[in-house]
């Protein structure tokens, strides 16, 4: 029988990684499947920024291995690695003295895009982000919830095939978060696979197909949201029951 690792878009094996010998994340595994929306979620401190950065490239120190499509994958030492992902960070990685349009130009670039096939994706990103009608717009007299759609717009330019995001409805409003929602999930469903942090359970149970909760640097559950309500006991509970059981309730500001 093939296991959900041996068919993995990404497969991460005893990943550690220390902060002056306190472990950030403490020697975790998990796959994602090709196409698969997963959701990374845990409390303050509990490693997902850390476990984000090191498959992005972002820190290089970390212990363990990671594969990407059964490949051996070290985006922060092999460039080539770094074209196959999209990063979407939680603080915005936009210049606000530039417009939409040459955001993505300038994105685009970096990723080696050019000529005609640079223009049709700055405007299939455009679409998608619904910022055709401000594409000429200098950024800076953007609201909050479309330079978060730039930003999302940003990571995804080069079309990668895994897409990183941090938490990236910080701060914005309804109809932008919807709009956030929308893109994704068409995304994924044009063969995108996602790896997703938030702290909002209501939208990992409604994006996510598999969730992993992170807690103390290690993975403590794995599963769809019904799954994890089955398994710790609580089957007609919301996830955000569900993970207040698996993490406690006590404050988390270490």
């Amino acid at each position: 029988m093939t296991s959900m690792s041996d068919k993995a878009l990404l497969d991460v094996r005893a990943l550690a990684y220390d902060y002056h010998g306190k472990l950030a994340v403490d020697h975790i595994n998990f796959s994602i499947q090709p196409g698969e929306f997963f959701g990374l979620l845990g409390p303050n401190g509990a490693g997902k920024s850390t476990t984000i950065a090191c498959v992005s490239g972002l820190l290089s120190r970390f212990r363990g291995d990671m594969l990407f499509a059964g490949r051996p994958f070290s985006p922060s030492k092999n460039l080539s690695d770094r074209q196959h992902i999209g990063i979407v960070p939680q603080d915005l990685a936009i210049y606000e003295h530039l417009t939409a349009r040459e955001n993505l130009q300038t994105f685009g670039g970096l990723f080696g895009l050019g000529g005609k096939k640079l223009q049709q994706a700055i405007d299939r990103q455009l679409e998608i982000a619904g910022l055709t009608d401000r594409a000429k717009d200098l950024v800076k007299t953007y609201s909050g919830g479309m330079k978060r759609r730039l930003n999302l717009a940003c990571g995804l330019i080069h079309q990668p095939q895994l897409v990183l995001l941090d938490e990236p409805t910080v701060g914005v409003d309804p109809q932008s978060r919807n709009h956030l929602f929308e893109s994704l999930k068409q995304i994924q469903a044009e063969g995108t696979t996602i790896l997703y942090t938030t702290h909002y359970m209501e939208e990992a149970e409604r994006l996510c197909d598999r969730i992993g909760i992170m807690h103390g640097g290690k993975i403590i559950a794995i599963g769809s949201a019904k799954q994890l309500a089955i398994e710790s006991g609580l089957p007609n509970s919301n996830l955000e029951e569900v993970f207040l059981k698996l993490t406690g309730r006590s404050l988390q500001d270490s």
